[in-house]
C-alpha cells in the first residue's frame, strides 16, 4: 500500500509540474524518475530486482532488441527501442534540414499551385498529414509553419488558420503509422506491432478523417485565408525552390537515406530488423555522410525529449510495479462488465479528453499496461484497445494548445512572427474538429472490430 501511495503521489506531482511548465519537462521526469527509484523501489518495496527491471539495460544486449525472431520479450520499464528509434530519426531529420530539404519541398509545392492561397492551404495540410506519417510532427510543423509565415507575408494573408490546420493534420497523420507519433512508437514497440499493422488498422480511419477534415477547415477558414486582391507581386521573380538547397550532394544523399529508412520501417516485419536497429543504422549512415557537419547535426538533436522519455518510463514503471495499474484496469473492467462497446468508447474518449490537457506521451505510456490488463490475454481485444488508445491520444492532443508538442511549436512560431494564437481562437477552430474525428473513429472501431468480439 505504501509503495502504491508513493508511486501515485510522484506520478501526480510529475503531471502537475509538466502542465504548469514552470520547470523544463525533462528535468521534471528525470527528477521524478529518481524519486521513484529511491522512494518506491528502494524504501517502500526494497526490491532491487524490480528496479533493475525498470531500468531495463539488459534488453539492449539482447539479440531480440536488434533482430526479432517473433518471440515474446519482456518490455517493461524504460523502452530503449523507442529511445533509440526516436534519436535516430532526429539525427536523420537534422541531416535533411541542414541541406535545405524542407525549405525546398515547401516552396516547390507552393510554386506548383502558382502561389494561390487556397491551393497552398490544401497542399500544406496534405503535406503535413503525409510527412507526419514518417517524420516527427514537431519537425514537420516547425518547417511548415516557418514557410507558411514567409508565404503569408508575400501573398498578404493571415497565416494563423493555415498553421492551426497544419497542426491538426500533423497529429492526425501521425496516428496512421507506427513511427508517426511517439504514442504509436510506444504502443507498437511494446506490443510488437509493425508499421503495416498500424497502416492496415488505423490508416483507413485516418484517411477518412483527413478527407472530412479538409472539408471542415475549408468551410471554417476560407474567408480568413483570402489573399490581398491588390497584391501585385510578380511571382516569376521569386527565387527558385532549388536555390534553397544548401548542399546538392548532401541533398541527394539525404533523400536516399530517407527513402531507405521508410522502406526499412515498412518491411521490418519481414526482415526482422527492429525499430531500434533501424534508428541506429539511419543515424550512423547520416553522421558518416555528413562529413565535417557531424557536430552541427548532433547539436540539432532534441536531447531533452529523449531524456524526458527516459524519466517518464521510470515513473510509469514504478506505478506498474506497485500494482496501481491493475487496480485502475479492474475499476474500468467492473464499469464495462464485459461490454466491449463501452470499453472501447471509454478508451477513445478518455484518452482524447485527457490528451487535450496533458501531454499525450506520458498518458499513452500510462494507459498501455492498463489496456493489457483489460484485454485479459485476448489478443483480439488487446489490438482493438490498442488502436483505440492510439487514435484517442494522437487526435485528442489537437484540441488545445498544450495537448501535443506540435501544437506548442506551431503556436510559438506564429507568435514570434507577430501572429499570437490565443486559447479561445485555437479551441474554437480545433476542438470541434477533434470531436468530429473522435466520433468518426469511435464508429469506425465499433463497426470494424467490436462487432466481431
Amino acid at each position: 500500500m505504501a509503495a502504491q501511495i508513493v508511486a501515485v503521489a510522484i506520478f501526480v506531482v510529475m503531471f502537475i509540474l509538466i502542465i504548469t511548465e514552470k520547470i523544463e519537462k525533462h528535468y521534471v521526469t528525470l527528477g521524478c524518475g529518481l524519486l521513484t527509484l529511491i522512494g518506491v523501489f528502494g524504501i517502500c518495496m526494497q526490491d532491487m530486482d524490480s528496479m533493475w527491471h525498470v531500468l531495463n539495460f539488459n534488453s539492449i544486449v539482447d539479440l531480440e532488441f536488434w533482430h526479432t525472431t517473433g518471440m515474446e520479450t519482456d518490455s517493461g520499464g524504460i523502452d530503449w527501442a523507442t529511445i533509440f528509434f526516436l534519436g535516430g530519426m532526429m539525427i536523420m531529420v537534422e541531416g535533411m534540414a541542414r541541406v535545405g530539404f524542407f525549405n525546398w519541398l515547401c516552396r516547390r509545392i507552393a510554386k506548383l499551385v502558382h502561389y494561390k492561397t487556397i491551393p497552398i492551404f490544401f497542399a500544406f495540410m496534405t503535406m503535413s498529414f503525409v510527412l507526419s506519417m514518417f517524420i516527427a510532427s514537431i519537425t514537420v510543423i516547425l518547417f511548415l509553419a516557418s514557410v507558411t509565415i514567409e508565404l503569408s507575408r508575400l501573398l498578404k494573408f493571415n497565416p494563423v488558420p493555415m498553421i492551426m490546420a497544419e497542426i491538426f493534420c500533423a497529429n492526425l497523420g501521425g496516428s496512421a503509422t507506427m513511427c508517426g507519433d511517439p504514442p504509436n512508437i510506444i504502443i507498437g514497440s511494446n506490443l510488437h506491432y509493425t508499421f503495416m499493422d498500424f497502416v492496415m488498422n488505423i490508416g483507413l480511419c485516418a484517411l477518412i478523417a483527413f478527407v472530412l477534415t479538409l472539408v471542415y477547415f475549408f468551410l471554417v477558414m476560407r474567408k480568413e485565408l483570402a489573399g490581398d486582391p491588390d497584391n501585385k507581386t510578380n511571382f516569376s521573380d521569386l527565387p527558385s525552390p532549388e536555390s534553397f538547397i544548401t548542399d546538392k550532394k548532401g541533398f541527394i544523399i539525404s533523400c536516399v537515406i530517407f527513402i531507405c529508412s521508410v522502406v526499412l520501417i515498412i518491411t521490418h516485419s519481414l526482415t526482422g530488423l527492429t525499430v531500434a536497429f533501424i534508428g541506429v543504422a539511419v543515424a550512423v549512415v547520416t553522421l558518416i555522410t555528413s562529413g565535417k557537419h557531424i557536430l552541427e547535426v548532433l547539436k540539432g538533436v532534441d536531447y531533452q525529449t529523449l531524456l524526458f522519455f527516459i524519466g517518464l518510463f521510470i515513473v510509469v514503471g514504478g506505478i506498474e510495479k506497485a500494482g496501481v495499474l491493475e487496480i485502475i484496469a479492474g475499476f474500468i473492467s467492473d464499469i464495462c462488465a464485459g461490454n466491449y462497446y463501452l470499453m472501447v468508447a471509454i478508451i477513445i474518449w478518455v484518452s482524447g479528453i485527457a490528451s487535450a490537457f496533458i501531454d499525450n506521451i506520458p498518458f499513452a505510456a500510462t494507459m498501455l499496461p492498463i489496456i493489457q490488463e483489460l484485454s485479459g490475454g485476448n489478443s483480439s481485444v488487446l489490438s482493438t484497445l490498442a488502436w483505440s488508445l492510439a487514435i484517442g491520444t494522437d487526435v485528442g492532443g489537437s484540441a488545445t494548445p498544450i495537448g501535443a508538442s506540435a501544437n506548442v511549436v506551431g503556436m510559438s512560431a506564429a507568435s514570434k512572427a507577430g501572429h499570437p494564437i490565443g486559447w479561445g481562437e485555437y479551441c474554437k477552430k480545433l476542438a470541434p474538429a477533434t470531436v468530429i474525428v473522435l466520433a468518426i473513429s469511435t464508429i469506425y472501431i465499433f463497426i470494424r472490430y467490436v462487432t466481431g468480439l
